[in-house]
């Protein structure tokens, strides 16, 4: 080979080593990680079309009602996950998960024909679009992390799960820059369109990655052909039989609350700071922005070498200490600079760090628990989560505590997070060993 050619093929290799480099990924995971980030890039994106429209209709509804919509998706989560149950021990998960987001398309093309009939002016459908979008989030991310679970092992997710994230992250911020810039000029109706066609992306990211799994005989993959074992109960009834189950659960429920109590009080010092509503949006904006940026930046950079080097223990541990430290300072220093400094600094944990570490914990479970179990975790137990803490915070507020009372009744609370997180990472790892 000539030096002129040696040349050529050298820079014909520089894109797939910066690659393997940026992912974090082998050679023969490198096709396998990429169609995944787009999966995830393309959910989150469908998502995030929606969420404003969304957030817009339950402003329809009524501040007083939307108790009883946020009550609706309990319900709703409620009978769906044994419909979930029962689909999978009827269907392999192969055929079964394309089918589903193709089920997610239907919806949404029935939603434009009622959109073109005038229906968003329709208390009823503002109700519906609330309560499926709330559904359609949580179970169809919960689907697409039990099928990461499925094709990577824990030592492949602990390298891979951080640029995978960022795929979310990178449609968390297209989402919305894509609604903002076309609401105006095709309506509701036509980013529900836009929202479908995500969906479609994803499903040939999901196709994709079936093929590889397939192809290179991926964990997971021959199971994946036949439908799950169990009754359509048996995610919910996994929970209480399995304290590592419901060890998970109280690591979420935990969170939930904790987040709670922070939007609560980020409801009442920023409007006593800030009484212009464009300066309050403008400075949202600016914090939703940096979240999402920050997220970005340690997701691709930082999370693979970080869980690698100090282990999914101290991944899972790091938010419930900013937890403590933050909720300390609110308690100390009630403004609205300390405010955004921590809200800021836990968002960005939560969706760079803790959350990809905590979707390894399943890693180590058996596929029907991945799928089932995780289900119910990710919607019945996030939701309740986020339910009941707001009846919490408002039984303290009406008992006439103030917020720095809240926030230090909030740090036994973040204790107490951290307790699960250090029992969680070590379960993990001894199941871990246990495995290999």
């Amino acid at each position: 080979m000539s030096p002129s050619e040696q040349g050529a093929a050298a820079i014909g290799r520089l894109p797939a080593s910066l690659l393997l480099r940026l992912t974090r990924s082998r050679p023969d995971e490198l096709r396998a990680t990429l169609w995944a980030f787009v999966y995830f890039f393309a959910l989150l994106a469908a998502y995030y079309v929606l969420r404003p429209i969304r957030d817009e209709m339950a402003i329809q509804v009524g501040q007083a009602r939307l108790h009883e919509v946020f009550t609706l998706v309990f319900v709703t989560m409620l009978l769906v996950a044994p419909v979930f149950g029962w689909l999978t021990g009827r269907f392999p998960r192969r055929r079964l998960l394309p089918w589903l987001y193709a089920f997610f398309i239907a919806n949404l093309l029935a939603f434009f024909v009622v959109f073109e009939a005038g229906g968003t002016q329709s208390a009823a459908v503002a109700r519906a679009f609330f309560v499926w979008v709330s559904v359609f989030n949580l179970f169809a991310v919960s689907v697409f992390w039990s099928l990461m679970a499925d094709l990577f092992v824990t030592a492949q997710a602990q390298r891979l799960y951080g640029f995978i994230a960022a795929g979310g992250t990178a449609g968390a911020l297209a989402g919305p820059a894509l609604t903002a810039g076309l609401v105006l000029l095709i309506g509701a109706k036509g980013m529900v369109l836009v929202s479908a066609a995500f969906l479609l992306v994803a499903i040939v990211a999901l196709l994709r990655l079936r093929d590889w799994a397939q192809r290179t005989g991926a964990t997971g993959d021959i199971d994946a052909q036949r439908p799950l074992t169990g009754s359509v109960w048996s995610g919910i009834t996994d929970l209480f039989r399995s304290p590592y189950l419901l060890g998970i659960c109280l690591f979420l429920f935990l969170y939930s609350l904790l987040s709670t109590f922070l939007y609560f009080q980020q409801a009442e010092l920023v409007p006593a700071a800030i009484g212009d509503s464009a300066q309050r949006t403008r400075l949202l904006a600016l914090v939703d922005m940096t979240v999402n940026v920050l997220t970005l930046l340690i997701q691709v950079l930082a999370f693979g070498t970080l869980i690698r080097r100090l282990g999914t223990t101290f991944m899972l541990a790091a938010m419930p200490v900013v937890a403590i430290v933050g909720f300390a300072l609110l308690a100390l220093h009630p403004g609205l600079a300390t405010l955004v400094a921590f809200g800021v600094t836990r968002r960005a944990g939560e969706y760079a760090i803790s959350k990809p570490a905590r979707e390894t914990l399943f890693n180590v479970l058996p596929p029907e628990q991945k799928y089932k179990a995780k289900n119910v975790i990710d919607t019945l137990v996030h939701r309740f989560g986020d339910t009941s803490s707001s009846w919490i915070f408002a039984g303290l507020k009406g008992l006439g505590l103030s917020l720095p009372t809240m926030s230090w009744i909030a740090v036994p609370l973040a204790g107490a997070w951290l307790g699960v997180a250090l029992a969680m990472g070590r379960a993990a790892t001894a199941r871990q060993r246990e495995a290999a």
